[in-house]
């Protein structure tokens, strides 16, 4: 890795809205390079997770280094590949820290979507160099004048300076590792001051511990040196270093201005934090900023299907939050489920992925509560608690077959079907992103769901007040099909305070008490169905009415459904 010097070296991104071929673009530059051999089968190389390869998308950001000759000198390119998708982009910010430029790719035939641009303002934002490519311009339908025109005008990027490419046939991709070189600046780091590393994200190993991927900014850093965490203060010995190529390559040192990966032997969780700077021990330095914590977007209960479980199902959240340090993780507990966590995700994309990793990485089954959205409470007292009708803010039509919306949403009436409802009726043609914009005030009421007069906590919901009634009565008949009947009627409400909306009865087992009554006096019939009829009432009154779990699973389930 000395070879390399630190103008020899390019770090760099690639950023996309989802679908546009980043990961095939990805593809082609390892085969260019000759760091994979060239063969069919290159589908999603750097795309590691199985759930990523089920879902033929990138939900975790990948490093790969290429050596690269050009005009008599040898490079060191350091690629990340990052995912498109809303619910990821804490992903590509984290992995802009490690460079200095990015690769924007573009659809010849969707052209700039939602995600294009958030994508480009988190580049712009950091001061990046700005490359834009056009892929796919071997579909029937590609326009790439037609993107040309639009990165020029959403962009102020002249279009003469976009590259137009179909990654899948790699078709003039070698231009692109060229622009690379030419267009994207070397790092600035300073080799002779003492080492100064910055974790941008890392993995867990069962057997060697923490796998930190680290950007060096200042120093070197080699096997069998000491290094102290400006998080924890804690000092370690390094174990391994080396490059992802992609996968990984031992080397004796890691210079300032490469990005690799470092074992140091770090077997708590709480050891490694993403955003944490390393430096060597009796060298201490001022840490590097780190990065802006992720803010969750959506809250969901998840406890383990048996409670014996608890232990392994806390472990492995632990280990799987280390890899994604976006999720917020708090203790709850449930009287219905038992013990377990309270977890925050920036989006439902990405509460689903987190579950899939854990039953197919830890072989963790789980329940997932209602996914919920934070709101904030004005009480009568002063005290504040944290507890929906669009307006439109604005208009922009990018070309004549294109516009941008910009709206003021109530969170939940995005986070749970929006996406797909949007896609579904757009044909799959529109794209959406979205951010934070603060509280605003909103007819919300507080909806208690009752069996018997007894509230049960676990579905109590905040509604906005004209969706009450509709709710309720969901609610109410999803628990009326999954709940067992019983020697005694079940009442079933919905009810804001004291006032019921909605009211389902789940009926009472019955004895035919009238079945040796063979005619006679009707006066005899009506004494005993009244005895059976003041029988039930005091059923009523004392029978402690308990939930299945699974019917409880069930309903809360089917309202994630919903």
């Amino acid at each position: 890795m000395s070879r390399f010097s630190v103008e020899n070296i390019r770090n760099f991104s690639i950023i996309a809205h989802v679908d546009h071929g980043k990961s095939t673009l990805a593809d082609r530059l390892l085969e260019l390079t000759g760091t994979i051999d060239k063969t069919k089968n290159n589908k999603q190389v750097l795309d590691k997770l199985q759930v990523e390869r089920e879902r033929g998308i990138t939900v975790k950001a990948q490093t790969a280094s290429l050596f690269y000759n050009w005009e008599g000198k040898q490079y060191l390119l350091n690629l990340i590949d990052t995912p498109g998708h809303v619910d990821f982009s804490y992903e590509v910010s984290r992995s802009l820290s490690a460079c200095q430029g990015v690769l924007l790719v573009v659809d010849a035939n969707e052209g700039i979507q939602a995600q294009t641009v958030a994508n480009f303002f988190l580049a712009f934002e950091a001061q990046l160099s700005v490359i834009p490519v056009i892929n796919k311009i071997d579909l029937k339908n590609a326009d790439p004048e037609r993107v040309e025109k639009q990165i020029e005008k959403v962009f102020d990027i002249p279009s003469d300076e976009c590259i137009k490419i179909s990654a899948k046939l790699g078709t003039n991709v070698e231009r692109v590792l060229q622009a690379v070189i030419e267009r994207i600046p070397p790092p600035k780091v300073h080799r002779k001051n003492p080492l100064r590393a910055l974790v941008f994200d890392s993995t867990f190993d069962q057997y060697r511990g923490v796998i930190a991927n680290v950007a060096l900014f200042d120093g070197v850093v080699s096997k069998g040196d000491k290094i102290v965490s400006a998080h924890t203060k804690k000092i370690h010995e390094v174990n391994e270093v080396g490059v992802l190529n992609p996968n990984e390559q031992p080397a004796h040192k890691l210079y300032a201005g490469q990005v690799g990966y470092l074992i140091a032997g770090m077997k708590d969780v709480t050891e490694a934090q993403i955003g944490d700077t390393l430096y060597l021990h009796k060298q201490p330095v001022e840490p590097l900023p780190g990065f802006k914590s992720a803010k969750p977007m959506v809250f969901a209960g998840m406890y383990p299907i048996d409670q014996s479980e608890y232990n392994n199902l806390k472990s492995a959240i632990e280990k799987l939050t280390i890899n994604d340090s976006s999720v917020t993780v708090h203790r709850d507990s449930s009287l219905a489920l038992g013990a377990g966590w309270r977890l925050g995700f920036l989006g439902l994309l990405h509460m689903e992925v987190f579950n899939q990793r854990l039953e197919q990485e830890y072989n963790a089954s789980v329940i997932l509560t209602t996914p919920t959205v934070p709101y904030k409470a004005v009480l009568s007292s002063a005290k504040l608690i944290k507890a929906r009708r669009a307006v439109q803010k604005n208009m922009i039509f990018i070309d004549q077959n294109r516009v941008m919306l910009k709206y003021l949403f109530p969170l939940n009436e995005i986070v749970v079907d929006f996406y797909d409802s949007l896609k579904s009726l757009s044909s799959g043609y529109a794209s959406f992103d979205y951010e934070d914009a603060g509280y605003q005030t909103a007819e919300l009421v507080k909806m208690d769901i009752l069996l018997n007069g007894n509230i049960v906590e676990e579905l109590v919901t905040i509604v906005h007040k004209d969706k009450a009634h509709s709710v309720g009565k969901a609610v109410c008949e999803r628990l009326k099909d999954s709940l067992p009947r019983q020697l005694f009627e079940i009442a079933i409400q919905a009810a804001i305070g004291s006032k019921i909306i909605a009211r389902e009865t789940v009926k009472a087992y019955r004895k035919n008490v009238l079945a040796k009554c063979y005619g006679g006096d009707i006066t005899r019939k009506m004494k005993l169905l009244k005895r059976q009829a003041e029988g039930k009432k005091k059923l009523r009154k004392v029978g402690n009415i308990e939930v299945p779990r699974d019917a409880f699973i069930k309903v809360l389930k089917t309202q994630s459904d919903k």
